[in-house]
């Protein structure tokens, strides 16, 4: 029985897709919920897995088209990988052809699964030995760009002069093989993600009213009561490690309950103030940044919101997060202290109108009742939009979220 593979139902904000890469090519077989061929959208990359058992007979949509919601995407043959597409079970046997495979011969040292329809025909044309070419794919396969930077750097490479037997026991080192000369450059079409993300990125500084508050914090209340708890707290909640952005999360709901301009948005010519705290936490991956949405943060504890951070940063990585978990969001906390930043000016996430900046923790001297201590300090930032949040409310804002990190006592009991 012929099974049709069609792509998700996309949301309203979602207009429509691209095909990012096919993980299975015409003739392949394909076991139930087997990763078949992910979709970029402009906001998450989606997968798309087999219902059954059965071997692609048909691909309807190739590599980089754009495609709508629920479209057609491949045929699937229902029933037991035999005959096309796969190995008979008896030892020994060869695959029977088929009319997708024939008159294609399996790349040297490298599994058909692994390889692209778009990276198996350049492998098959150049006659490339696929073991000897690394995969930046997922899963580590081979892309189409992977097969171009490899003929690349290829032709760059001069050939090796042979080695001579004065050579081979001189005691000085063997010259290196160095560049041939030409300025080599690689262009390499831009994600869907990637453009959507710039577009974004333009469209926060050229259409709000920007602005950047600064402040530093002394971290050490929070890393003592880190270092005093961290193994207890491990231990009674299931191994959820204590971080710091989760303080950051509780304390900025409740510096967001205080001063509600900054957990507010603009649509139009209105202001909408909104009643909860919806806590995006920005997130980079190989694709881009995102930014999945901790939804009403202020009711979830400490463990809750490290738990769910933890969980949407592996979903991120392996790019199983869904439209809804990045969807929304009041204000946003980016940390990009563990990248090794000091300070930084984060850009709007529209439409919200604030976004929080953490920083590196570095030991710095502090005058301290008149006495110079070293103290581990961050430095924060506070991004806001001045058509809506006058300069007074953003700095205590800034300054009440430094004040409860400093005294992480105030989070608990909401003073």
């Amino acid at each position: 029985m012929s099974i049709e593979i069609k792509a998700p139902a996309f949301p309203e904000s979602v207009a429509d897709g691209e095909i990012a890469s096919w993980h299975k090519a015409e003739g392949d077989a394909v076991s139930r919920d087997e990763l078949i061929v992910e979709i970029e959208t402009d906001k998450v990359v989606m997968e798309v897995l087999a219902p059954e058992d059965g071997v692609i007979v048909k691909i309807h949509a190739q590599e980089g088209d754009t495609i709508q919601s629920e479209q057609l995407l491949a045929t699937l043959q229902q029933g037991a990988a035999t005959g096309a597409g796969a190995a008979d079970s008896k030892p020994g046997a060869k695959p029977e052809s088929t009319p997708a495979a024939a008159g294609k011969t399996e790349p040297q040292g490298e599994a058909s699964g692994l390889l692209g329809p778009a990276a198996r025909q350049l492998v098959e044309e150049h006659k490339l030995d696929a073991s000897r070419i690394s995969g930046t794919g997922k899963g580590g396969r081979i892309t189409k760009e992977d097969i171009l930077e490899h003929l690349k750097t290829r032709e760059a490479e001069p050939a090796a002069p042979a080695r001579t037997d004065s050579a081979a026991s001189s005691s000085l080192p063997a010259a290196p093989v160095g560049p041939s000369g030409e300025r080599v450059e690689r262009r390499v079409p831009m994600t869907r993600m990637r453009a959507k993300i710039a577009e974004r990125l333009l469209e926060a500084t050229q259409q709000t009213a920007m602005l950047t508050t600064f402040n530093e914090v002394n971290m050490a209340p929070v890393m003592a009561l880190r270092s005093k708890y961290k193994e207890q707290f491990e231990k009674i909640h299931n191994g959820t490690r204590l971080g710091f952005m989760g303080f950051f999360v509780k304390a900025a709901c409740e510096a967001l309950k205080r001063f509600p301009a900054v957990n507010a948005s603009i649509d139009g010519r209105d202001v909408v103030y909104h009643g909860y705290q919806d806590i995006g936490v920005a997130v980079s991956t190989e694709n881009g940044l995102v930014v999945p949405v901790l939804r009403d943060a202020d009711f979830m504890s400490l463990a809750d919101v490290e738990a769910a951070i933890t969980d949407l940063g592996l979903r991120a990585r392996d790019n199983k997060l869904t439209i809804e978990d990045i969807t929304g969001g009041t204000f946003t906390v980016t940390n990009g202290g563990v990248f090794g930043s000091l300070l930084s000016t984060p850009i709007l996430n529209p439409p919200q109108t604030g976004i929080l900046g953490m920083h590196k923790i570095q030991d710095r001297p502090m005058a301290v009742g008149g006495q110079v201590v070293i103290l581990p300090m961050m430095n924060l930032a506070l991004s806001y939009d001045h058509r809506l949040i006058d300069g007074k409310t953003a700095v205590q804002f800034l300054v009440a979220i430094k004040d409860l990190i400093e005294d992480p006592a105030r989070i608990l009991l909401q003073l």
